[in-house]
């Protein structure tokens, strides 16, 4: 019975918590699998509790209808998921490639990215780490030759790569306090969010590259007030990047995709919103549990999501990085209805202009856990 009860409570107060008091970020790093799985465990040993048996059934039972659509399970896959392509459809990668290369060959590293032939690549951490410090890097002149013809924007440590033109780049959230000129430090710290407006065809597809801060280290001791000074301050930072996502969102009339590393999972509040108002890719994959961190597996939690409106995803899938990261790559191939409404207005980036902003000094290395 007071297993029952309190299971029951903590499913309940996940609901009533998490996305709002900062505190709950320490059970929002449960894998989201224990919403299903101790209740069923419970629910077995149900015949355990003799005379009251049927109050602990009741209970657990609720616990698994509260707490069932925070397991993460692709429901979505059962009829098979996804459809085929039509001509022209887009392929895209989206990637938290851990520090660039840094630990790792830099020709293994592109031909990774080039074996994914992707029309439009969104790829985080483009920087490097060393003893707890984001460092910033340049690899802008080898990313021009590696994809010729690709248009580039960056912003801190967010890179996207398209083979269709970029019309605009919109600063979103806190990236909006950012001045003309800002230091790498800056945008590393505010823009972790980074729109570019591409133009496909007649349509014009806004593609948010999204990296929201970790909430905790491995490194950091919870047995200190420090500890609980940090996490406050990363749920108001990730606060902030969630609330001017969706703002930028809510007020983007056109197709939209959004996709990145969020550190969030299915069952975090964080998500709740954009779950709502957006299509999740994971509907077009044929996996029932899908999980991009840690690579290396068992991966049970997906920290790397893909969300559209206006715009169909067809196939979604995560890709093994082979060693190279310890986030999955998220692999989709999508279609963009006819749409001539006006990007955003913002400066246009014609083709073969220099990258947005401007390239970036040389770094370091090293890198933390668990959730970079």
């Amino acid at each position: 019975m007071g297993a029952a009860g309190t299971w029951l409570a903590y499913v309940a107060l996940q609901h009533l918590l998490s996305g709002r008091f900062w505190l709950w970020l320490l059970p929002d790093l449960a894998p989201p699998l224990v919403y299903l799985a101790v209740p069923l465990l419970m629910l077995a040993a149900v015949p355990l509790a003799g005379r009251a048996w049927r109050w602990c059934a009741a209970l657990t039972a609720a616990a698994l209808l509260l707490g069932a659509g925070q397991s993460g399970l692709n429901l979505a896959a059962l009829p098979g998921g996804g459809s085929p392509p039509p001509p022209g459809a887009l392929r895209l990668l989206s990637w938290n490639t851990e520090y660039w290369y840094q630990d790792d060959d830099p020709g293994r590293f592109y031909r990774f990215l080039k074996d994914r032939r992707a029309d439009v690549y969104l790829l985080q951490e483009y920087m490097n780490w060393d003893n707890g410090d984001p460092l910033p890097f340049d690899d802008l002149a080898r990313l021009r030759r590696e994809f010729p013809g690709y248009h580039i924007a960056h912003l801190g440590e967010l890179v996207t790569l398209s083979r269709h033109p970029i019309v605009a780049t919109p600063p979103v959230g806190p990236a909006r306090a950012l001045g003309p000129r800002p230091s790498w430090r800056a945008e590393f710290d505010l823009g972790k969010v980074l729109r570019t407006d591409l133009r496909v065809g007649d349509a014009v597809l806004s593609v948010y590259n999204v990296h929201i801060p970790t909430q905790y280290m491995l490194d950091e001791n919870p047995l200190t007030s420090a500890f609980y000074t940090k996490l406050r301050a990363r749920d108001a930072a990730r606060r902030a990047q969630f609330d001017g996502l969706r703002a930028d969102v809510a007020a983007n009339p056109g197709p939209v995709l959004v996709s990145g590393d969020f550190n969030s999972t299915a069952a975090m509040g964080d998500m709740g919103w954009l779950f709502g108002r957006l299509s999740a890719a994971n509907r077009a994959a044929g996996d029932l549990h899908l999980g991009s961190w840690p690579a290396g597996g068992p991966a049970l939690w997906q920290l790397d999501w893909t969300l559209t409106a206006r715009a169909t995803v067809h196939t979604y899938r995560l890709t093994d990085p082979l060693g190279m990261s310890d986030h999955r790559a998220q692999e989709l191939v999508i279609s963009v209805p006819p749409d001539r409404r006006p990007a955003t207005p913002n400066t246009p980036v014609p083709a073969g202009a220099p990258a947005f902003p401007p390239p970036l000094a040389a770094a370091r290395h090293h890198r933390p856990g668990p959730w970079p």
